[in-house]
């Protein structure tokens, strides 16, 4: 590790944290450590890796601790949109200019940049059909997020399932939010588990049957 800009794999990360290479496979799948795909294989930035280790270790925990997350204080009505293109740039693009009328963004054209910037870094697909773009930025002062339910197969996010990606969320938060940050995508990656709730998702018709989904439907991941 002696480059703040090293690309690091699932060995190399499990050789830092003492850990097996399982464990740190299991933490990427779920969200709870810094990580993204190229092509087909989990890679990990190291200046990430080295802060998620400082806040694990100064909050006396290796791995964030399970929260509540409130949909209804992340999410809105105006902030799902329905999608119908091919290729992920322009779904990105389209969910950055959605997520940027929230009064948490300060700048559109950053966190369009960074998303499109991250996605070319590390595909942000994580099977099932489902993309989660994340991001954190000094110019995001509280976590926020918007979805995107595609009428057409993203075909080139390039899952390690190959299935077309059709559920995008999208995670804006402040550079310091960095714990709730991965619990967030933790907390949409487990529900997303549930293929009740990814067809019901896919068969909304309106913005309003979509956010109820999200907001009110609870009980344990499915398959």
């Amino acid at each position: 590790m002696a480059n703040d800009d090293d690309i690091l794999t699932i060995a190399e990360v499990a050789r830092y944290l003492r850990v097996s290479e399982r464990t740190v496979y299991d933490w990427a799948q779920k969200g709870e450590i810094p990580s993204g795909k190229i092509g087909t294989v989990w890679r990990f930035k190291k200046a990430e890796i080295e802060q998620w280790v400082s806040d694990r270790l100064a909050g006396n925990r290796l791995a964030p601790q399970p929260v509540s997350i409130s949909v209804d204080t992340i999410l809105s009505p105006d902030r799902i949109l329905f999608l119908n293109f091919p290729n992920k740039r322009d779904a990105l693009l389209a969910l950055a200019d959605n997520l940027a009328l929230a009064p948490q963004v300060k700048n559109r054209q950053e966190l369009a940049t960074g998303m499109l910037k991250r996605e070319d870094l590390m595909s942000t697909a994580i099977g099932r059909g489902i993309a989660i773009p994340h991001i954190r930025l000094s110019s995001v002062t509280d976590l926020v997020v918007s979805v995107g339910i595609s009428r057409t197969g993203i075909v080139d996010f390039q899952p390690l399932d190959d299935e077309p990606v059709r559920l995008v969320f999208m995670i804006a938060a402040a550079y310091n939010q960095h714990a709730y940050y991965l619990q967030t995508l933790s907390f949409f990656s487990a529900r997303l588990k549930n293929r009740d709730l990814r067809d019901s998702l896919l068969a909304a018709q309106t913005v309003e049957e979509v956010y109820s989904l999200l907001a009110e439907r609870s009980g344990p991941p499915g398959l």
